[in-house]
């Protein structure tokens, strides 16, 4: 593998005992004990080792998060500048979180405002309010498809199906292709031997998406994407789409399941339950602070050799940036057990040139915030069906989500089905 870098050490100081491994049995136990520990020891800049131990920095503090975000010069997006290249193996299982492609993901400078200019301005367009009715629709329709049981799994027929719903809907995709995106999406997000097959299906997907929208153009994010003044070629449109689709999906999947399960395990939320609407902002800002969907990203590579609150990170090095870490960083939260209400400073969506674009962290918020409003309407004494400390967190260093979220609730007779 080539990229800019393949020679430089990455901190060779640093033996790999004195590194942290963000991986195994301590991390999977309680990630959020491992990222106290490990900043009180090391402070906000920590040596680890990723799986396979491949060396990396680990940011824990939210002031070197947000330095790093702030200065895309020295600490850039693209992933050909690493200087481990030479140490990955092609079977990494991380490798599909920094191998290189075409997408507005590994951009820079210039040629990232662009493309990421380009989404943010297709997203601008996307009336919330139309989106958080289709929203309720979604949510009415899969709620029907359970709520007569008097039980389900909120996390596979529930959470993980209404983003990319919603996503299809933004996308002018025809309601019958919206069930195969929904599959493939989250079967290209897992680590499996369909992983690969399913991206596959993604990208076949998107390319037709834009062949039709070159076609018969719409009201839609492809659309305004391909009519963009960016003038972007097909094969930039589908590779973004590719993006938006992959950042829509997980990320907010995960915020509605953590935001249920706060609100079914914590007294501040349980006791107004009933009435719902008032409590589920509050809850999806928490669960930013304290459950964010996105736990670490990676990442963010030196361009040069450079000193990082005290600690000497090489060029090419891998800067990974600890959101959840940062988020929970005593000196940008003195207070946190008074709760996050009002608070929005959190770093879960990103910060700078390379976070997540404007208005993309508001459209989310609208489908996450109706699709719970609308199932704490519809199933008002949801309970959880196993105890709070039997739930299972997701084994990813990325990600931070629950297996399945089982719920009962007393049996709804639905009357006939709903439409999208």
């Amino acid at each position: 593998m080539t990229g800019y870098q393949t020679s430089t050490p990455a901190a060779e100081a640093i033996s790999a005992a004195d590194r942290v491994r963000l991986y195994g049995p301590e991390f999977q136990k309680d990630p959020a004990a491992l990222y106290s520990r490990i900043r009180r020891q090391y402070g906000g800049v920590v040596p680890v080792l990723l799986d396979g131990d491949i060396p990396a920095w680990l940011l824990t503090g939210y002031r070197e998060i947000h330095q790093v975000c702030q200065d895309s010069q020295l600490f850039a997006r693209d992933t050909r500048r690493w200087n481990q290249w030479e140490n990955v193996p092609e079977d990494w299982p991380l490798l599909p979180y920094v191998m290189h492609n075409p997408s507005v993901m590994f951009t820079e400078a210039g040629e990232h405002r662009r493309r990421a200019g380009a989404i943010g301005d297709a997203l601008s367009a996307v009336d919330q309010f139309d989106l958080g009715a289709h929203c309720e629709r979604i949510a009415d329709r899969l709620i029907d498809g359970f709520a007569g049981t008097g039980e389900a799994d909120l996390i596979a027929r529930f959470a993980q199906q209404a983003p990319l719903l919603a996503v299809a809907k933004m996308y002018g995709m025809p309601d019958s292709e919206a069930p195969a995106l929904v599959r493939d999406v989250a079967l290209s997000l897992d680590v499996g031997p369909e992983a690969l097959p399913a991206y596959v299906r993604v990208q076949e997907a998107m390319a037709r998406l834009v062949a039709v929208k070159r076609e018969q153009p719409g009201a839609d994010v492809p659309t305004a994407m391909m009519q963009h003044p960016a003038r972007l070629t097909d094969d930039e449109v589908v590779q973004d789409l590719l993006v938006v689709t992959a950042a829509a999906q997980q990320p907010t999947a995960n915020w509605i399941g953590n935001t249920i399960r706060l609100m079914l395990t914590d007294s501040r939320f349980a006791m107004t339950l009933a009435g719902g609407r008032g409590s589920v902002g509050q809850a999806l800002n928490e669960v930013l602070w304290h459950d964010t969907p996105t736990q670490n990203f990676i990442g963010r590579f030196a361009t040069r050799d450079t000193v990082l609150s005290g600690v000497r990170v090489r060029q090419g090095d891998l800067v990974v940036l600890g959101l959840a870490a940062g988020n929970a960083d005593p000196h940008a939260r003195p207070d946190a057990a008074a709760g996050a209400l009002g608070n929005h400073a959190h770093m879960s969506f990103g910060h700078g040139e390379h976070g997540c674009p404007y208005p993309a962290p508001e459209v989310a918020e609208v489908i996450a915030r109706t699709t719970v409003e609308v199932l704490l309407d519809r199933l008002p004494d949801l309970e959880l069906a196993v105890p709070a400390e039997d739930l299972v967190w997701r084994p990813s260093v990325w990600m931070r989500g629950l297996e399945s979220l089982p719920v009962v609730f007393t049996p709804v007779h639905v009357s006939g089905p709903g439409a999208w």
